[in-house]
């Protein structure tokens, strides 16, 4: 008689190897050699036993080890995640139930009474750091931007609300005053991320802009197109001061995110790769998109005042490259008066005319004449 048996065995790995036991008993016919044939077969079922639960063992062991790994990888998922759950939460909320926690806000006014009808909030935030003086063109700004797209929120530098209260808008709008501040001091204290976070892009503007030739949601949908984390509308160059070549609009153009100059100091080419040549906006009508905002609100300090040379800084805030996520949106574009404002004491030169940008040279003028130690212009 020949018997044949094979053992598998697997390793870790799932490796099988097979081994081939092969017992040869034979049978003789005399009866006498009985006991040798029983002998035999009794050796071969305990072979045959002894193979099973050699694999049983070795199937057992793969199996708890596997069992232990995913028993480990388990447990420190959930550690991860309960650590997480308690180091992750708002510094003062540990002893609240989690269910409760809420970590943002949003500059949206509640009715008084819980029947009232609650709009939708507002996707978008405009914010405009105001004087009295300005209120025409203010009030011109303001009803460019619709009003269930965009909260309106009024920084009064020069602690006059009262008087805004003529327009229809004035009642919907978030009013903060403090004297003889700027938008960014402002801006440090009332616009921290965590209370703007609900709006996808925040205009954070001057008041001396026109914006005759300017619609907010097309520059929107511009800007969201291109890709834009910061951005800034074109200046006109004819009726408005120019700062910066940069900012002034290109005609026949949508959007430009580089300069080319090769005269003077200053030089910007195609090689160029830091502001201001490329990547860069100024500072008087900047326009920020949610994660863009929570980054620049704490690059600014708090003694902060003009925000001069934070322009220069703005690419760390970019959300990637600053050469391709920073741009000037040509296609939109606004008039920057250059409004003497804050710190001005003469009446009669932060007035305003219908067409403030035909005062230009006379503005322009005056600043030469005031002493420029006590004159600030330009909320930027």
């Amino acid at each position: 008689m020949h018997f044949e048996m094979y053992i598998v065995k697997c390793d870790s790995k799932f490796s099988c190897l097979n081994v081939q036991i092969t017992l040869q008993a034979y049978v003789v016919s005399e009866p006498k050699n009985n006991r040798s044939w029983l002998c035999s077969l009794f050796i071969v079922a305990s072979l045959i036993c002894g193979a099973y639960f050699i694999r049983s063992a070795f199937i057992t062991k793969e199996y708890k080890d596997r069992l232990s790994s995913w028993e480990v990888i388990n447990m420190l998922q959930n550690s991860k995640s309960d650590t997480c759950q308690i180091q992750c939460r708002p510094p003062g909320s540990e002893a609240l139930p989690q269910g409760i926690v809420v970590k943002t806000s949003n500059l949206q006014m509640q009715p008084l009474w819980q029947d009232s009808a609650n709009p939708e909030p507002s996707l978008n935030l405009l914010v405009l750091a105001v004087g009295i003086k300005q209120k025409e063109i203010v009030d011109q700004i303001v009803k460019k931007f619709p009003a269930r797209d965009f909260v309106v929120m009024l920084f009064h530098y020069d602690g006059i609300v009262d008087e805004w209260r003529d327009f229809e808008w004035s009642d919907r709008a978030i009013h903060v005053s403090a004297v003889n501040q700027t938008k960014w001091w402002f801006a440090k204290r009332f616009l921290h991320p965590d209370i703007v976070a609900q709006y996808k892009y925040i205009f954070l503007w001057d008041e001396d802009l026109g914006v005759d030739n300017f619609n907010p949601m097309q520059y929107l949908s511009i800007v969201e197109d291109e890709g834009l984390e910061i951005s800034q509308p074109a200046l006109d160059p004819v009726k408005s001061e120019v700062h910066h070549q940069i900012t002034a609009r290109k005609r026949n153009s949508r959007v430009h995110r580089r300069i080319y100059k090769f005269k003077g100091s200053g030089r910007c080419d195609g090689r160029s790769t830091a502001p201001p040549c490329i990547g860069w906006v100024e500072m008087m009508a900047p326009v920020f998109s949610r994660a863009a905002w929570r980054c620049v609100w704490y690059m600014i300090q708090n003694d902060l005042i003009h925000a001069w040379g934070l322009d220069m800084q703005l690419g760390y805030c970019a959300q990637g490259d600053r050469m391709k996520n920073v741009g000037v949106v040509d296609a939109q574009y606004v008039v920057h008066f250059g409004l003497p404002t804050l710190g001005v004491t003469d009446e009669n030169e932060a007035s305003i005319s219908p067409e403030p940008y035909k005062w230009k040279g006379l503005i322009l003028a005056l600043r030469r004449r005031r002493n420029p130690i006590k004159s600030t212009i330009d909320l930027r």
